[in-house]
């Protein structure tokens, strides 16, 4: 028959075997998984977590897989991931690629359930499991790059609850091993339970876009290796009957080549951005940008001053869920340039209590947010990749100080060293596990392609 762009990827996810991994691919994939269940235990201590897992246990007969942050806890497989998947994106601390989408979240707790459901004997191996996440990855990057929309800060849906469920459905299937027809169906069946409108971001509602995402994969998955099918064009472009092209306004999909030599993954040529505080990515140019003329106002006046500043100027580009002025929930202030260009200039940082409803509350604070006036140059597009945060101080004296980023710490052009990542992920582990679990967990990753059994991660 003849090849179509779904039987290529299919084909692709079936015969794409551990040696295809490069060294670069391996290293950043494994810091990748390292900084993901990082985030998913600090993730396991939110109230929007809490609730996630009171409903999980109301239907979970079949409890073999483990839920982050609760020790002795088991669920049965989709519904561990779908909670370890919320945990991940509890805080909007997950790692970030380009095209715009959570890649890990949607992904590994999937494998880490998958790995447990499995009997002994067929337990897959760390390489295999290694394989099965950048095959994951490797699928939503190729789906997002089909489209010129997808490369900007979304409008109408979250990426992950859309390229993330495809993700969960091929990274399963290759570590379950389904043949080439299965993760066609596989595919297929994930394109109809993928999709959430960004009127979510946020809210509560926002992090169940990830545990979806990588429960329904998984699902996807596991339909399809009991036999049931779907559509085998699903990833190709029909006129006047759409598939997964009915996500993107231009779609434009292409054959996926069969693994060779030579195959180079996606995340050799595009790193990961590791975000150093949890909140929406864009909110990281703009702390950058405030601690900066944060730095120039004390050697201006010898301390930071509010009173001494008249206006604020943030210059960000047009988002519309992220421009929020006046954040009244932890969810919001995540996704506020003003909240967190602010609370940089008012403490000097950004961290996990900055979100705190008393941070949130505080008069000071409130103060701060009432002179900002924000401006969107034309320059500054909505794009990971290219957008820039200013923040300029207009004071009262008259004079103007500025501060501005380019490219923050922990961008993929500016990425975060080993010790940094090492740092995020013992201070979230801490919050849940003795010191001793968390190196070993750390010894594990590293050392993943020699692990026996991964269903010991």
């Amino acid at each position: 028959p003849e090849e179509t762009v779904t039987s290529s990827f299919a084909s692709f996810i079936h015969a794409v075997r551990p040696e295809h991994l490069s060294k670069t691919v391996r290293h950043r994939s494994k810091r990748m998984i390292l900084d993901s269940i990082g985030v998913g235990l600090v993730g396991s201590t939110t109230p929007v977590f809490d609730i996630a897992l009171q409903y999980c246990r109301l239907y979970s007969p079949v409890a073999v897989s483990s839920v982050y942050g609760k020790p002795g806890m088991k669920l049965s497989p989709t519904l561990a991931a779908f909670t370890n998947g919320v945990a991940t994106h509890s805080m909007d601390f997950d790692d970030t690629w380009h095209p715009a989408t959570h890649p890990s979240g949607a992904v590994l707790p999937a494998l880490l359930a998958a790995s447990q459901m499995l009997p002994p004997g067929t337990k897959p191996n760390g390489m295999d499991f290694l394989l099965a996440f950048n095959v994951g990855l490797e699928v939503q990057g190729r789906l997002m790059h089909f489209s010129t929309e997808a490369h900007n800060i979304p409008k109408r849906f979250h990426p992950p609850s859309v390229v993330g469920t495809m993700g969960s459905a091929a990274a399963t299937a290759k570590l379950l091993s389904l043949s080439a027809t299965q993760c066609a169906h596989a595919l297929g069946i994930a394109a109809s339970l993928a999709g959430a409108p960004m009127a979510n971001a946020a809210t509560q509602a926002k992090p169940l876009h990830i545990g979806n995402a990588t429960r329904l994969g998984f699902e996807a998955a596991l339909l399809a290796a009991r036999g049931m099918e779907a559509n085998p064009l699903i990833l190709d472009d029909i006129p006047g009957c759409s598939g997964f092209s009915v996500f993107y306004s231009v779609y434009q999909p292409k054959p996926l080549s069969a693994p060779s030599d030579h195959h180079e993954f996606l995340l050799e040529k595009q790193d990961i951005a590791f975000k150093r505080f949890p909140a929406h990515l864009g909110m990281h140019w703009v702390v950058d940008a405030a601690l900066s003329v944060r730095n120039l106002f004390i050697n201006y006046a010898g301390s930071f001053s509010p009173s001494l500043i008249r206006t604020i100027v943030l210059k960000i580009p047009v988002s519309k869920y992220i421009n929020r002025p006046f954040p009244s929930s932890e969810h919001q202030a995540r996704h506020s340039f003003q909240f967190n260009a602010c609370t940089a200039l008012l403490d000097g940082e950004v961290g996990l209590s900055s979100f705190a409803e008393s941070s949130i509350q505080r008069q000071e604070l409130r103060e701060l947010l009432d002179k900002v006036v924000v401006e969107h140059p034309e320059d500054n597009v909505a794009n990971f990749d290219k957008m820039y945060g200013e923040v300029a101080l207009l004071l009262h004296s008259g004079d103007v100080l500025t501060g501005k980023c380019d490219t923050f710490y922990g961008h993929w052009r500016k990425p975060l060293s080993k010790e940094s990542l090492l740092k995020k992920f013992r201070l979230n582990a801490s919050h849940v596990l003795p010191e001793e679990k968390i190196e070993t967990i750390i010894a594990v990753v590293d050392n993943l392609e020699n692990l026996s059994d991964s269903s010991q991660l």
